[in-house]
């Protein structure tokens, strides 16, 4: 009997180290040169190196996932195999900055000789237990630290600033964790994403079901992104407000506050209404869904569900009456807002007219700057319009004898161009080329104006460039 006994226990040893070592066989080491821009001085910018994990997934051909903040800025990656000392150069095939993942290749597919591929499992429940691959801080070994799923809800995610659905979990994440995968019974159910700043072994993972949307999303060859619905809404919780809104005790839902003009649902939803449910998945008063039996999280859960360009069933409260609404979700988030979220991978615009630099406002920006001027953050939470999809910045001025008095002026929002609007940077920048008057006069919504002679700016500006050390004053 204890002979069997142990035959038995060292046949379910075997199995479990075989599981383990394919995993650790799939485990990949991302090395990163990246060039981050500074969007204070957008002529400028620093090269970093830093390190993340990844692994090796099916797809055409061998692929590698991560996380996207580990090759944004990307000027030049090489991936390295667990039990292996060779680093391989590598690209980025796809890239989703919106939900913090990407997909590498690699140019010598030799690299993925005798390797094994991991598949993807479902969002896993509370309590299940989950094993954290990569490569930490602190030593070139692969790391695994177990731990359990503690909560699954929506969160901003740190890289885009968006807000999607997260898994949180009790296991130790560090950086250079970041981008290597949470293994369930063999399989993946979310990739490390972030940790929770002050705080002891807690993290954030990317849900397998946000990564297979990902994945279904690039079978065609590009990446679309996420849908966005384009609509601000407010809680129903309150008893006196749920009256006001002709709601009966039965009846939940959010309140539409307001919709984006570029949104496929400004013709269809209508401020006032009351958004009941998503996809005939019922809303409650507090804006969440039940996704799980006992578990709620925002009703946006149903639309990141979808792909762009499909359709998704509403109904909405419309003075007493419920209406049943059907709209094509065509629009991702850029469309919809006035500021673009968080972008990566591309040099920040600006355009240098005598010494007065000029810049879109970004999210980067909001970020690098860390301003805290409630003028900015009241225009990045805006919608975008037909005639205004830009916030245009009076970035800062580059003293010279002709900018004598407007030194001071930083981060000013522009309206008007001698009396006259526009629509977005580049309209306004070929306002500012093919002027031809004497002065032109800048002015904010205040009535604040900034007055430039042009033929003393365009006579001292290769000598501002000079004196600055910047080599072209334009980039779009």
């Amino acid at each position: 009997m204890k002979k069997l006994l142990y035959i038995l226990f060292t046949i379910l040893l075997s199995t479990n180290i075989f599981a383990n070592t394919e995993v650790e066989e799939s485990i990949v080491k991302i090395y990163t040169v990246s060039k981050t821009p500074n969007y204070m001085t957008p002529w400028n910018s620093t090269i970093r190196r830093s390190h993340g994990s990844g692994s090796i997934i099916n797809g055409k051909g061998k692929r590698i996932l991560t996380n996207a903040h580990i090759v944004a800025n990307q000027t030049f990656i090489e991936v390295k195999r667990y039990g292996s000392s060779k680093r391989y150069e590598a690209k980025v095939d796809y890239i989703s900055h919106q939900a913090d993942l990407a997909i590498l290749t690699v140019l010598d597919e030799s690299f993925f000789k005798g390797a094994k591929s991991l598949t993807f499992g479902e969002l896993p429940t509370i309590r299940q237990e989950v094993t954290v691959y990569g490569f930490p801080m602190g030593g070139d070994s692969l790391s695994a630290s177990t731990g359990i799923v503690s909560r699954i809800e929506h969160n901003m995610y740190a890289h885009s600033k968006e807000i999607f659905l997260s898994i949180q979990i009790d296991a130790a994440v560090n950086p250079g964790n970041s981008g290597g995968p949470a293994i369930s019974d063999g399989k993946i159910v979310g990739v490390v994403m972030q940790q929770i700043s002050r705080s002891q072994n807690l993290g954030y993972l990317v849900p397998a079901e946000i990564v297979k949307h990902f994945l279904a999303d690039i079978k065609d060859g590009k990446y679309d992104g996420f849908p966005h619905l384009g609509v601000s809404s407010q809680k129903l919780e309150n008893e006196a407000l749920r009256s006001v809104n002709e709601m009966d005790k039965d009846t939940t839902g959010v309140l539409i506050i307001d919709v984006a003009e570029k949104s496929p649902a400004y013709d269809k939803i209508k401020p006032g209404d009351v958004l009941l449910s998503v996809d005939n998945n019922k809303i409650e008063n507090d804006g969440t869904v039940e996704f799980r039996h006992h578990q709620f999280t925002s009703y946006k859960y149903y639309i990141d569900k979808k792909q762009l360009g499909e359709k998704i069933s509403m109904r909405v409260l419309r003075n007493g009456v419920k209406k049943e609404l059907s709209i094509k979700l065509n629009n991702i988030a850029n469309d919809n807002l006035l500021v673009d979220t968080v972008i990566y991978d591309k040099m920040p615009r600006y355009y240098i007219y005598g010494g007065y630099v000029f810049s879109p406002l970004s999210r980067n920006l909001l970020q690098n700057s860390r301003s805290t001027l409630l003028s900015l953050r009241e225009a990045a939470s805006k919608w975008a319009t037909e005639d205004k999809d830009d916030v245009v910045l009076l970035l800062k001025v580059l003293a010279s004898d002709i900018s004598r008095g407007d030194h001071d002026f930083s981060l000013w929002i522009i309206d008007r161009v001698n009396s006259k609007k526009f629509k977005n940077f580049k309209e306004f920048v070929k306002i500012l080329k093919e002027f031809e008057g004497k002065y032109l006069v800048l002015e904010n919504e205040d009535g604040v104006k900034v007055a430039i002679c042009r033929e003393k700016a365009l006579k001292i500006e290769n000598t501002i460039l000079k004196r600055y050390s910047i080599e072209n004053n334009e980039r779009f």
